[in-house]
């Protein structure tokens, strides 16, 4: 059963559609992202989840009851709807120290004195920021700043934790120290996450399922390893990663197989499990179709000769190598076009020698030719 279910969502702005009519169900301990560009309506769904942005249309259910319906006229405030957020921002006082920053929710709610000492103590060891109650909050670094917002959201206990790309403004190293810190806490915890996030790492990382918007509409939800190894369209398998793509036309095809003969020069036509193919609308390929080959650069391993017994081989020309410690990036021309792949640095071959690409079959997907 689904803990907080969103229903015809829908926002718009100056006539800009922000959020077109969206449906999720999200589970109780969930940890769910909606992942996407600038501009795709994600912060927008989580304003309105939080109560901060109204909607125009929908509604949104948290357990058994209604926050917001447009046909009931009904909207409970943000402060009533038992949920924590942590901004971009942070958003903390700086004339406050940790302490007094972590406890104002407490305050709101009437809770004072020793329970509200007791509490924050609590959260502050469970974030790892133990004994700095005192410490003025401009006085913190990035990563503590974040520990402190984190707290203040989760002091009172809430049934939803909403974080907006809470770790965009942190350097490289520890925005993926914090990545794995949040995952952490939240499995210790168990509250509902809704995360709110451009960055596909963290998003493939931290994720129980994801969903992927685009221009206001879902695009896919689904676990980490559904979108990003069966992505259901064209956007999703772009957006996600790296995709290797190559044009082609299907030779044959049978109920399990279907043979794709590609631009590119291969010794015979790719064989793909007819299980990876996107079909069109009328769930048909007919011969002579063209179609789009895709897989995951991953799943493509390079040989400096024609290995024996091997299928889906696709011949090219080594262009580039750069050394990038510790894998090797390599530049291929397939016919007019070029490809980039990485290799293993116990692998090294040289640039101007013929190379061999071996498509792994249960990596490949087949989509119909777009344009």
């Amino acid at each position: 059963m689904s803990f907080l279910r969103i229903q015809n969502l829908c926002k718009t702005f100056d006539r800009v559609v922000a959020v077109d009519h969206i449906n999720l169900e999200i589970a109780e301990g969930e940890f769910f992202t909606l992942l996407g560009s600038s501009g795709c309506g994600k912060t927008t769904t989580l304003r309105m989840v939080g109560g901060l942005e109204k909607p125009d249309g929908g509604e949104i259910h948290l357990g058994g009851q209604c926050l917001v319906s447009g046909e009931k006229n009904l909207f409970i405030k943000p402060e009533k709807r038992n949920m924590g957020m942590v901004f971009q921002s942070y958003a903390l006082w700086p004339h406050m120290t940790v302490f007094e920053n972590v406890v104002y929710p407490l305050k709101l709610r009437g809770i004072r004195g020793s329970a509200a000492e007791k509490k924050v103590a609590e959260v502050l060891e469970l974030v790892g920021l133990g004994g700095l109650e005192d410490r003025p909050a401009p006085a913190l670094s990035g990563g503590q700043q974040q520990r402190v917002a984190l707290a203040r959201a989760l002091v009172f206990s809430p049934k939803v934790l909403l974080l907006d790309e809470p770790l965009s403004n942190l350097d490289a190293q520890l925005r993926e120290e914090m990545r794995r810190e949040l995952k952490a806490l939240q499995q210790r915890v168990n509250v509902t996450v809704i995360f709110v996030t451009h960055d596909q790492i963290e998003a493939l990382s931290l994720s129980d399922r994801i969903a992927i918007m685009k221009f206001g509409v879902l695009e896919q939800v689904g676990t980490p390893v559904e979108v990003y190894y069966h992505p259901a369209t064209p956007f999703v398998r772009d957006f996600l990663g790296k995709t290797f793509l190559l044009s082609g036309k299907v030779h044959s095809a049978t109920d399990q197989l279907i043979n794709v003969e590609i631009q590119q020069h291969a010794a015979t036509p790719l064989v793909i499990q007819r299980k990876s193919a996107t079909l069109s609308d009328n769930g048909s390929l007919a011969v002579g179709q063209s179609v789009m080959v895709a897989i995951r650069p991953e799943q493509v391993e390079l040989w400096g000769s024609l290995p024996e017994g091997r299928t889906n081989m696709i011949q090219g020309n080594l262009q580039a190598v750069h050394f990038l410690g510790d894998r090797y990036e390599y530049t291929v021309v397939l016919g007019s076009e070029t490809r980039v792949l990485v290799s293993p640095a116990s692998q090294h071959l040289k640039a101007g020698e013929k190379v061999f690409l071996e498509l792994k079959s249960e990596g490949i997907s087949l989509w119909p030719h777009q344009g």
